[in-house]
């Protein structure tokens, strides 16, 4: 969430950045009730204090009455304590209200991050050339004349946005989340595995929790009392990871990446550029993260974009990358830039990856910190993510790209030895 004291030094400039995203009047309404609330809170911590230290003042005169042999007054007492818990209960409940009310505002986006949706949606980078293709095939079609993917029987397993990877299609998409692993962790990230199912705290320090609660796949409380649900993404895990830790500066930036699939509850695409496997309510991804210094974000997201440029260019395919406006990008993120596929079927291009700086935004969230060497004060890190790649999206995009005219598709070259082919044909 927000700097508090950022909020009460300059109010101005945080409603200016937050106007990217949200309605104006809407943000002074949200600054508002936080700077009550924490007016309100700071006035009851004043009292509280004020409070303690005249039970204090009592409970020492109360010890010297005892010992002098006079009998002290002990209705007053004990009315100072219910005064001071109802005071304390006044503190619990106000403390909670500007939690959850800090909890719902976004992340402040970047400087050079434009106010706007997609329309505003900028292309800084293209790379190789649109693939001539005289009569385009959509993926869909070329999965199902090469016995890639089983949609059928993947609705009648999970229903309505699964579907089922066979054969080659299956080793096709292994072979892809086994070469983005051996990739990731030459470029000198840690694997992790981890679980599925993640507690509610994750969601939360992620930014996913409260907004987009709805968004996920929950176990009903009887099964999960401490509130559970399927992961949407890496991200939230390997954060979650190490929340309330404070990490060691020297080992920073501290890098890991973990494959996982992702479970989301968004509408499956009945739209011609998200049928097939780009959006469903079940994928495979690999995901990068790193928790750097604040100075060390901006080489940071450097890096990471262009480690996942340099994956899709390994694989051939034509693609650009764009700075998104901040009403795309997440509510959690300062800045992203998404990388995108050319999908020749539709003429547009299809976002495989998103990497984005969080700046201290989840790490506050999530009380993850770091301590200078020899110091006492602990400041909050620097979070930052991204797809590398999601393999669903990757996968029609290779069908698309590479479709040669006699309906089969060139593999790419760094496949091949995983995949024992280099070129996927019908009937084979």
């Amino acid at each position: 969430m927000l700097d508090m004291e950022l909020i009460r030094k300059d109010r101005e400039a945080v409603a200016t950045a937050l106007a990217k995203r949200l309605d104006p009047a809407e943000v002074n309404r949200a600054l508002d009730e936080i700077q009550r609330l924490d007016q309100e809170r700071r006035a009851l911590i004043t009292e509280i204090d004020a409070e303690r230290q005249r039970r204090k003042a009592e409970a020492r005169a109360y010890a010297e009455a005892k010992r002098a042999g006079v009998e002290p007054q002990v209705g007053a007492a004990d009315a100072e304590r219910k005064q001071l818990a109802q005071l304390e209960s006044e503190l619990d409940e106000v403390q909670s209200r500007l939690r959850t009310t800090m909890s719902e505002l976004p992340n402040l986006p970047a400087d050079d991050v434009v106010a706007g949706g997609k329309e505003a949606n900028r292309v800084v980078r293209t790379f190789g050339e649109q693939p001539a293709i005289e009569k385009v095939r959509d993926h869909v079609e070329l999965s199902r004349a090469l016995g890639l993917v089983d949609h059928e029987r993947g609705v009648k397993l999970g229903g309505s946005g699964f579907w089922m990877y066979t054969g080659v299609g299956a080793r096709l998409e292994w072979a892809l989340v086994n070469w983005l692993i051996e990739q990731n962790i030459q470029a000198g990230y840690e694997f992790l595995l981890p679980p599925h199912l993640l507690l509610d705290s994750a969601g939360f320090a992620a930014g996913q929790f409260p907004k987009f609660y709805d968004d996920v796949y929950h176990l009903d409380k009887q099964s999960a009392p401490r509130g559970q649900f399927l992961l949407p993404t890496a991200e939230t895990a390997i954060l979650g990871a190490y929340q309330d830790e404070i990490l060691e500066t020297a080992k920073l930036p501290l890098k890991a990446f973990a494959y996982t699939p992702c479970y989301r509850r968004e509408a499956a695409g009945s739209h011609s550029d998200e049928r097939g496997t780009v959006r469903g309510h079940q994928f495979n991804k690999v995901e990068i993260f790193q928790f750097t210094l604040p100075e060390q974000a901006d080489a940071a997201l450097e890096s990471m974009v262009s480690h996942v440029e340099g994956l899709v260019g390994k694989l051939g395919l034509h693609f650009q990358t764009s700075l998104l406006a901040a009403g795309d990008s997440s509510a959690s993120m300062k800045k992203t830039l998404d990388v995108e596929v050319w999908m020749p079927s539709t003429g547009k291009y299809k976002e495989v990856s998103s990497v984005s700086w969080g700046g201290d935004y989840q790490a506050r969230r999530a009380a993850i910190r770091y301590r200078e060497p020899g110091g006492k004060q602990t400041r909050f890190v620097h979070t930052l993510n991204g797809s590398a790649l999601a393999t669903s999206r990757l996968f029609p995009a290779i069908l698309e790209q590479f479709q040669q005219p006699d309906g089969s598709v060139v593999v790419p070259e760094v496949l091949r030895d995983k995949l024992g082919v280099d070129r996927l044909t019908p009937g084979a």
